[in-house]
């Protein structure tokens, strides 16, 4: 009896296999907070100028454009899928009923930590509307798992990321036509401002049941093609003056992580040194098969950076050698590296204290 249920198990297993049956997830869901570099289309209803709902956005990734600021898909994809999940995670404006279970984007273009960033590109939904969002989804979470403990337990074993900020130097801060904040704070003090406000909203998340978080860094904005067209003599050497700035916004979230992961009772927090993983990208091109690292791979004006995607332009042919799709924004073949990293770090830097597969198991 024994061999013959042995058999059985044996075969049950071949046919999972023959059948592409998938293990379940890591984790049971997934939320995402930030901006372009993740939204994938909450943007599209809104009365903005920051939406990529339209060609060639999307021309690799299936189903063609999504809101997604790409040509294909974004980190957090890449992520999702490393994690587990069979289909991405979907947008907070489309998500509905069981579906907000494997957890929601609510991320959006143009938005920032501060409520008035990007307010010149129309509507976005800044880091503390995303918050907002959130807090109606975990109503929604307890209506759908029956009772508050069910629901807190099930969240707690989630992962919530976080990558927000970018906008806040780019869309604020070095746009001095716009906003007076570089008249009022130094990069310093600014940084300073933008932890404030973060720390405020990531204890809003923990009080409605985050346990695991993941605090992306800012990238290197200043060796973006937007950039480099502004602001650099050759059109190649990075803007030293706005990395600067960035990296002492990274080094302080990185701190926060520390004070966080002391205070925060049965929480954990990591921190994603984006803005190093972009720089080994540039610095080693050629060995990640990238050739073109300082021009869009579509756009207008020197180095393809003075805006984005033209409607129905026609891109770059050969994108998987562009780390750049368009001013601002990687391509999926750059996406696909950050998120790997993001997910299983290559160099002890990439992540601290772990990376999100370590997070997962805890």
């Amino acid at each position: 009896m024994a061999r013959a249920i042995g058999k059985c198990c044996v075969v049950v297993i071949v046919l999972c296999l023959l059948n592409g049956a998938k293990a379940a997830p890591q984790v049971p869901c997934y939320f995402i907070f930030g901006d372009s570099l993740v939204d994938n289309g909450n943007n599209n209803e809104l009365t903005s100028l920051a939406r990529a709902d339209y060609l060639p956005y999307g021309i690799d990734f299936p189903g063609g454009p999504s809101g997604r600021f790409s040509n294909g898909g974004t980190t957090v994809d890449v992520i999702a899928e490393l994690l587990g999940f069979d289909s991405y995670i979907s947008p907070y404006s489309t998500t509905r009923g069981q579906d907000i279970l494997n957890g929601v984007n609510f991320a959006s273009a143009a938005a920032g930590i501060r409520e008035e960033t990007g307010r010149q590109l129309g509507d976005r939904i800044s880091f503390s509307g995303q918050v907002n969002n959130y807090k109606n989804t975990v109503q929604q979470v307890v209506n759908l798992l029956g009772d508050e403990d069910t629901a807190a337990n099930y969240l707690s074993r989630c992962i919530f990321s976080i990558g927000l900020g970018s906008n806040d130097y780019l869309n604020n801060y070095f746009q001095p036509l716009y906003y007076s904040t570089a008249q009022q704070f130094s990069p310093e003090q600014y940084a300073d401002v933008l932890i404030q406000q973060y720390t405020e909203q990531l204890n809003t998340l923990y009080d409605y049941g985050a346990r695991k978080f993941v605090l992306i860094g800012v990238g290197a904005i200043g060796c973006s093609p937007n950039e480099l067209a502004q602001n650099s003599q050759d059109g190649r050497t990075c803007v030293e003056r706005i990395n600067s700035a960035n990296q002492i916004f990274n080094n302080k979230l990185r701190s926060l992580v520390d004070r966080f992961n002391h205070q925060q009772s049965g929480a954990n927090f990591t921190y994603i040194n984006a803005y190093g993983i972009f720089q080994d990208i540039i610095n080693r091109a050629a060995a990640y098969g990238f050739r073109v690292t300082n021009a869009g791979c579509c756009g207008v004006g020197r180095n393809n950076g003075q805006i984005t995607c033209l409607p129905a332009q026609t891109p770059c042919p050969n994108r998987r050698e562009y780390v750049f799709w368009d001013a601002f924004h990687p391509t999926e073949a750059a996406n696909e590296i950050i998120g790997r990293r993001s997910y299983s770090a290559q160099s002890a830097s990439d992540a601290y204290p772990m990376d999100i597969r370590r997070l997962a198991q805890l």
